[in-house]
Formats: structure tokens, C-alpha cells, sequence
């Protein structure tokens, strides 16, 4: 398979400050893929050296395997489509998508016909006279993203693109965009600082901090198995128990201000290490501290309800735990006798299953 885009070794340098520290990666023609991150993590920074926009201070970078360094962003294969959409306002979205072409010497039968293909393919034909100030912000940013297609790039950079849309429209934007990347067949290179946008819309992901990559992979392997408590923190929400491994064997025991716990999943830790067991909300159960409870495989703590928070598809639950850590427990709403099952103050057992529990160690 062709690589699109491979980076090896890259760093960059804005005086002392540095911004990707020698970061590599590699991604096949066709892909959506992410770049995701905290503001300053360098997500942009990388988008801006691939799209020629920026210089790498060492190290290499290919697009469609042939190596540019120190060729401009206009003699690139890829186009970037940007949070501001950069729509000229005093054109037509007919001339605004035909420009490219038109600077390129394209003939112009040629770019009626490729303009007309863009515009039908983003959904805009029936507004091709229009000027950009009587669009909405759904319908420019399809403009700026047909204007980018029509030149036919090997690889689209989108930078934070649906950044300025509201929430409902942005979550079918996202699902837009995948379907179109899905169409066209090339690849796309998205960054955004939004986890469950990387989440729904990414065939892979790489989750940056500090300017170093944390971890790349598909959406549910980064959430189920963060490599790091840096990603199990980013991505969604999670739970951490702080303790030191005293038996690493089939199961993990952990010790936490006096309490013992285990049904870990098995590690490599030796006895002594300080660790960090990591769970995500919607993956513990809670029963009656004074019940009958199932203890298969699982991990058991007691704890008191402090908090009670119903949320309409489910009730939010925090627990003290005797370790002194607080969980956050989500609790489905199916029906209404599931509804806000405990109240503050009461006695809990919270149980999770050793299989998606994770121990980090950083």
C-alpha cells in the first residue's frame, strides 16, 4: 500500500521553543486519520509542515513517498481547508470553488464540469450564484471543502474545519465528512482538539501531548487500552486508583492507604511499583453495600455515595472509596426502576471487571 504521508524523525524549533519534538509516523493512501491533541501539543504545527506551510528544523518528511523538504505549499499534492473556511467574499461560490483551477491553467470547459462534480458532491449545486456572506455555516464550510476536492489533492489537511459550527450541526458535519472521505477515496489528515470527533470520524488517531506523539491507533484500541495516563485521561472520562503492586501473578493485587485490592489484570510490574489502575465510568457496577453481590473476576471496593446527578440517559454517581480515591460511576437509565437507584450518603460496593480495568505506570 501507499504511504501519503511519512514522518520521520521531525522536529520543530520557533527560537527555544520547541513544538513537535522528533516525532515519526506513517499513513497509507485512504485514510481518515486524526491528529488530536490539547491546545500547544504541536497537532498543528505537524499539519502546517506537511501542508509546506512550515519547514521541519530536523528531520525528514514524504508525501506520496518523494521527499519536500524546501518545496513550497503550492507545489504540493494536498490542499488545507481551515476553522475560517478563507472564502473570498467578493466571488460567487461558483468562482470561489473554480479558483484553484483557474491559477492552475485549467481549461475552462474543464473547470465548469469539475466545479459542477464538487458542488453536486458536497450537496451545494442549487447555490452556485450565491456569495459567501448568504451562506449559513454548515453551507461554508462545504464550500471551502469542495473548493479543496476540486483540485484533486493526494492528501486534504482540515484544520479544525467544524471548529465554529454549533453542536448539533457539527456532529453532522462529522459524519458528513467521513462519508465524503469515504467517496473520494483519498487521504485525509483532521486535526481537532475534540476526542469524540477523532472518535467517531478517524480510521486511526494519534493522541499528541507536549509535542510528542502519546499513542496512534484506532479509535477503540486508544479508549479501551490507553497506552499512558495522559490518553486514559484525554480521551472521555476515566477513574484512578493510585496504589503499589504487591503480587503481580494471574491477577494484579494492588494496595492503596491500607486497602487491598485485586482481580487486576495481569502486568510485568514488580512488588513495590507505584501504579495507577485506570476505569472507565460506564464499566463499573454498584450494589448495596449490605447485599448479596457477585464477586466473579471482579474487583471490589467499598465506597459512600457523595453525589447524585441524573443526566436523562443515565445517572451519574460519585463515589468516596476507603482507598481515598473518588470514582465516577454512570449508571444507564433503562427504565424507570433503575432510575436513581442510590442517594448521597449511602453504603456502596463498586465492583469492575479485571478485563477493563488498565495499570499504568505514566
Amino acid at each position: 500500500m501507499t504511504t501519503s504521508v511519512k514522518i520521520e524523525n521531525v522536529t520543530k524549533q520557533f527560537g527555544d521553543i520547541i513544538a513537535v519534538d522528533s516525532i515519526s509516523m506513517e499513513i497509507p493512501d485512504g485514510e481518515f486519520f486524526s491528529l488530536l491533541g490539547p491546545s500547544g501539543c504541536g497537532k498543528t504545527t505537524t499539519l502546517r509542515m506537511i501542508a509546506g506551510f512550515e519547514q521541519p528544523t530536523y528531520g525528514e518528511l514524504y508525501i506520496m513517498d518523494k521527499p519536500v523538504a524546501g518545496v513550497p505549499a503550492f507545489r504540493r499534492p494536498v490542499n488545507t481547508v481551515f476553522q475560517n473556511y478563507a472564502l473570498f467574499p467578493h466571488m460567487t461560490v461558483e468562482q470561489n470553488v473554480a479558483f484553484g483551477l483557474q491559477m492552475s491553467k485549467v481549461p475552462k470547459a474543464d473547470i465548469a464540469t469539475r466545479v459542477a462534480a464538487a458542488l453536486r458532491r458536497v450537496q451545494m449545486e442549487g447555490f452556485a450564484e450565491r456569495k459567501p456572506e448568504q451562506l449559513s455555516g454548515g453551507q461554508k464550510q462545504r464550500i471551502a471543502l469542495a473548493r479543496a476536492l476540486v483540485n484533486r489533492p493526494k492528501v486534504l489537511l482540515l484544520d479544525e474545519p467544524l471548529g465554529a459550527l454549533d453542536l448539533k450541526l457539527r456532529k453532522a458535519m462529522q459524519l458528513e465528512l467521513k462519508q465524503i472521505q469515504s467517496d473520494v477515496g483519498i487521504t485525509f489528515i483532521y486535526v481537532t482538539h475534540d476526542q469524540e470527533e477523532a472518535l467517531t470520524m478517524s480510521d486511526r488517531i494519534a493522541v499528541m501531548n507536549n509535542g510528542h506523539i502519546a499513542q496512534v491507533g484506532k479509535a477503540q484500541e486508544i479508549y479501551e487500552h490507553p497506552a499512558n495516563r495522559f490518553v486514559a485521561d484525554f480521551i472521555g472520562e476515566t477513574n484512578f486508583i493510585n496504589g503499589t503492586v504487591i503480587e503481580s501473578a494471574e491477577y494484579t493485587t494492588l494496595e492503596s492507604n491500607g486497602v487491598l485490592f485485586g482481580g487486576v489484570a495481569r502486568t510485568q510490574l514488580s512488588n513495590g511499583t507505584s501504579a495507577t489502575v485506570a476505569i472507565r465510568p460506564e464499566k463499573i457496577w454498584l450494589y448495596p453495600a449490605d447485599g448479596d453481590v457477585p464477586l466473579n473476576q471482579r474487583v471490589a471496593l467499598d465506597g459512600t455515595i457523595t453525589e447524585v446527578i441524573y443526566i436523562g440517559t443515565d445517572t451519574r454517581y460519585q463515589v468516596a472509596l476507603k482507598t481515598g480515591d473518588t470514582l465516577i460511576v454512570r449508571v444507564q437509565n433503562l427504565g424507570s426502576e433503575d432510575v436513581m437507584a442510590f442517594k448521597t450518603g449511602d453504603s456502596v460496593n463498586v465492583q469492575f471487571s479485571a478485563d477493563n480495568a488498565q495499570v499504568l505506570t505514566e
